[in-house]
């Protein structure tokens, strides 16, 4: 039987934690930032977690060896 290969989009968006979340980086902090304000800006920073919803599809589906 092959090997599920891992989808190298989620690989690069996604990680996962020790306690099973998945985490990623938030968008909106690319260009364009002049009109964003620091308060907005400084909680883009952190870390976003995918809700529990979605979280069995992309452990599943597009990180089969995570």
């Amino acid at each position: 039987m092959p090997k599920m290969k891992t989808k190298k989009a989620a690989s690069k968006r996604f990680t996962l934690t020790a306690s099973g979340k998945v985490k990623y980086k938030k968008m909106n902090l690319r260009h364009i930032l002049t009109k964003k304000t620091t308060k907005r800006k400084r909680n883009l920073r952190k870390p976003g977690f995918v809700a529990a919803g979605p979280v069995h599809q992309i452990k599943k589906k597009l990180l089969p060896n995570g």
